[in-house]
Parts: C-alpha cells; structure tokens; sequence
C-alpha cells in the first residue's frame, strides 16, 4: 500500500436511490433549481453525458479499467454528490441507507482498490449522527460526502455541530463537494453555473466554517474539500486582512489561513502554476490528488499534471497518495 497512488475524487451513481425520490415535490423543486441555473444547452450536454459514463459512474470493472489507465492504485468513491436534503425524516432514511449500501457493495468487490464514503441527512442531525456511526461501524466507510448548504443552511450552523463531533470522533474523513450554485440564474450562461459557481459554493462553505469558530470547536475533523477549495486557498490574505482589521470579522481564534492547514484540499485545480499556489498556501502534505472521476470537468492524467508542477520529490510522493492514505487510515474506527 504504501507508494499507492490514491485519487481522492470518484463518483458512484446509485440508481436505486434515483427511484426512492423519482416523482416527489422535492425532487420537482430540485430540478427547477437546476434548471434555473443552466442553460438548455448545458442542461443537453449533461443529460448526454450521464448516459454516456453510466458504465463508469455503475460498474466495477469498468472503474477498475479506467483507474488502471490512469494509473491509479486507490480511489475513494464518494456518492454523486445529490444528497437531497429536502427530504422528510422517513425518506432522508431511507436514502442515506440505500446510499451506503450501494457505496460499500461497489467497494467490496476490489477492496483493496476501493474506499467508499457515503451520505448523512444533514437536515436531520439526529438521524445523521446515527447513520454516520453505522456507514463507518457497519458498512466500513471511510467516512461521508456533503454538500455546500443543507437546504439554505450554512454547513457550519451549530445544528451540524453534533455531526461534526461525531466524525471527530470515529476519525471519519468529511468531503465537501458542491452540487449546483446559490447564485442561479445569474450564472446559467455558458456553464458558469458550475465554471464559477462550484469554486464559489466552495468558498463560502469553507469560510463560514473557519470564520464562525467551527474548526476550532473540532480541530481534529478530517475536513477535506473538493476541487482545490474553490477559490478561497487563493485569496485567503483579504480573508486575514479582514480578521486583523475588523473586530466583527474576528470569529475564529488566529488568523484565516491559520485554518488553511487544519484542512485538506484535492488537487484538481488544472494547471502546474495553479497546484504549486495550492501547495505554497496549504502546504503539500494537505494536498491529495483528485480527479474528479469520470466527469468532463475531471481529468484523466492526474499523475502527469502533478509531475508538471515540479514539487520536490517527498512532497510528489505525499500529494500522489501518501496524505491521503495518511488521512484515511490514521485515527479511524474500525
């Protein structure tokens, strides 16, 4: 295991959760949002799209095919990130069940390639604590996948802090990944919805949680985000600006990019400049590789954009897996 290459960014369809809300109000309500956020045209393409990568996003093989071309040894395979948390307490069950099942049956068959992480109803953190505790105790995930907000509510509310504590805790790894945009119809043109708008979610999220003191209320959550933290890694001086000059900005106990390196951040942010940035901001051993598989907005040579970054060879080492297996292993509840 050790020298694996680990890509921390997969994605699993889960048809069978697909059903559970096919034909209800919050699922109506959802895609008119989703709707409102693209164009027809982006909407055509991404229809298109998801038919075409079914065998990818559903079959093991076909996983197993693909990380093999890209030179992948492990891959943490998260849910696609729909978590729907419009959903009542019964059905939120329901899905979250269905979900972590899915996840660690798909893992199961190559387990020593496959590490999953499953969903909680975020809206219900009662509920959510529970299903935590038994997608890691039962179903042996490696921890949970959440979105940016939980219906308009702020993942760093104190609502979740129970949740948070939880994962704490069991040692279990929290993936943030946004799905659609708060902003909507401004950013529906030319797929800015998600060009801009995940980066953006992403940033928001990030910073309500290190500004309102949530990460020094849990300084041991495994708190990793998705597409290189979206733009926040690379503005984060105007974020600890405002914290020395303003009292009312002042939340947390340092500074904001104290927090930077209290978090981890994958690697998918495109260019060479922009990883070695990433690693100049967050450092190279909070950094694990992404991909973001098998989407078009993903990449398929992960190991050659990060050998054009030219880190030094240890922090090359770290960034291809050993953070990453560093995070998913030390620490957890088995």
């Amino acid at each position: 295991m050790s020298g694996s290459v680990v890509d921390f960014h997969g994605h699993l369809a889960v048809l069978a959760a697909d059903a559970l809300v096919a034909d209800t109000p919050g699922l109506a309500a959802e895609l008119a949002a989703e709707r409102r956020g693209h164009s027809p045209e982006s909407l055509a393409v991404n229809r298109a799209q998801l038919g075409r990568l079914g065998p990818q996003l559903t079959d093991v093989a076909a996983r197993l095919a693909a990380l093999d071309e890209m030179g992948v040894d492990i891959q943490v395979v998260g849910p696609m990130p729909m978590h729907h948390y419009w959903a009542d307490p019964d059905l939120a069950v329901g899905l979250a069940r269905t979900v972590n099942q899915a996840v660690a049956e798909h893992c199961v068959a190559a387990p020593e390639r496959l590490y999953g992480l499953g969903t909680v109803p975020l809206q219900h953190p009662d509920l959510a604590v529970a299903l935590l505790d038994r997608a890691v105790t039962e179903y042996g995930l490696y921890g949970i996948s959440v979105s940016t907000t939980v219906e308009g509510r702020e993942l760093a509310d104190p609502a979740h802090d129970e949740v948070w504590r939880r994962a704490e805790e069991l040692g279990a790894v929290v993936f943030v990944h946004p799905w659609g945009c708060s902003l909507g119809a401004r950013l529906a043109t030319r797929y800015l919805g998600n060009t801009v708008g995940q980066p953006v979610e992403t940033t928001v999220a990030l910073s309500h949680l290190i500004f309102t003191g949530v990460l020094d209320r849990f300084p041991r959550l495994k708190l990793v985000a998705a597409h290189g933290g979206g733009y926040l890694p690379t503005y984060i001086g105007r974020s600890d600006h405002a914290w020395h000059t303003r009292e009312d900005a002042r939340g947390c106990a340092e500074p904001p990019s104290a927090y930077l390196r209290r978090m981890w951040f994958d690697s998918l942010v495109y260019t060479p400049r922009a990883l070695r940035h990433l690693a100049e901001e967050v450092g190279a051993d909070r950094i694990v590789l992404g991909t973001d598989f098998p989407f078009d907005m993903g990449v398929d040579d992960p190991l050659a954009r990060l050998d054009a970054a030219g880190l030094a060879p240890g922090d090359r080492a770290a960034v291809a897996g050993g953070n990453a297996l560093d995070l998913l292993l030390k620490g957890r509840v088995q």
